[in-house]
C-alpha cells in the first residue's frame, strides 16, 4: 500500500512539477514574442530600405506589403510570401518579390529582388542560405559585394542567354571552388524577372490603357 501512495505522490509531484514548468515556459514566450516579432519586423525593414532606399519613395514599405502565393515555379517559394511596393506619390515605382533557389549548394537560398517600374533589378539581398562558410556564402553583402552585380540588369541586358555564370557561358562571375551557388541565386533572380514581367499589371497596380 506504502508503494502505491509513494507512486502516486511521486506521479503527481511530476505533474505539478510539469505544470509549473509549462507555466514558465509559457510565461516566457509571452513576454518575448512582441520583442522578437518587433525585431525581426525592424531587421526585414532595414533589408527592404537597402534595396529602394528612404528617398526613392513617399510610404512605409513595410507596411505595404501583399500575399504571393507559392504555387508559381517561377518565384519558387515553399509557403505563401510577401512582396512590397515602393509609391511615390501614390504610384508604384517598385516591387520587392521573395524568391527561393532550391537548388543552392546546400539547400534553399531565400532572396528579395526588387523590380523598378522600369523592368530593372533594384537590389538583391539574401534573406536566408546554408551555404559553405568561406565560398557561398559570398552572396551575403556583408561577405563580398558579388550580390551588387545584378543592379540594374534587365531582362533585355544582358540578353536572357547571358543570365547565367561566366562558367555557363553568361556575364555573372562564380566564386573559385564555389559555381554552384552563385549559379542557383542568377536562375533564381532572373526567373523574379519573369515573373514580374509577366504580372506588371497587378504587380504596378498598372491600368494598361492608361500606362505609357
Amino acid at each position: 500500500m506504502r508503494v502505491i501512495v509513494s507512486s502516486l505522490v511521486g506521479a503527481g509531484l511530476l505533474a505539478a512539477f510539469a505544470a509549473v514548468g509549462s507555466g514558465l515556459i509559457s510565461g516566457v514566450y509571452e513576454q518575448t514574442k512582441e520583442p522578437i516579432a518587433a525585431a525581426e519586423r525592424a531587421a526585414e525593414a532595414k533589408q527592404l530600405l537597402e534595396i529602394f532606399p528612404r528617398d526613392s519613395h513617399d510610404n512605409e514599405l513595410i507596411d505595404d506589403g501583399f500575399a504571393v502565393d507559392a504555387e508559381d515555379p517561377l518565384l519558387a517559394l515553399r509557403e505563401r510570401g510577401t512582396g512590397y511596393r515602393a509609391r511615390r506619390n501614390n504610384e508604384v515605382t517598385g516591387i520587392i518579390l521573395p524568391a527561393t533557389a532550391r537548388d543552392g549548394y546546400s539547400g534553399d537560398i531565400r532572396l528579395l529582388v526588387g523590380i523598378d517600374r522600369g523592368g530593372a533589378v533594384a537590389g538583391v539581398r539574401v534573406l536566408s542560405h546554408r551555404e559553405t562558410p568561406g565560398l557561398g556564402d559570398k552572396i551575403e553583402l556583408k561577405k563580398s559585394d558579388w550580390v551588387l552585380s545584378f543592379d540594374h540588369k534587365t531582362l533585355a541586358n544582358p540578353a536572357p542567354d547571358r543570365w547565367a555564370v561566366i562558367k555557363d557561358g553568361g556575364d555573372f562571375d562564380a566564386f573559385t571552388g564555389a559555381t554552384v551557388t552563385p549559379r542557383a541565386v542568377v536562375a533564381a533572380v532572373k526567373s523574379a524577372m519573369e515573373y514580374s514581367q509577366n504580372n506588371r499589371s497587378a504587380l504596378f497596380e498598372i491600368e494598361e490603357a492608361n500606362d505609357s
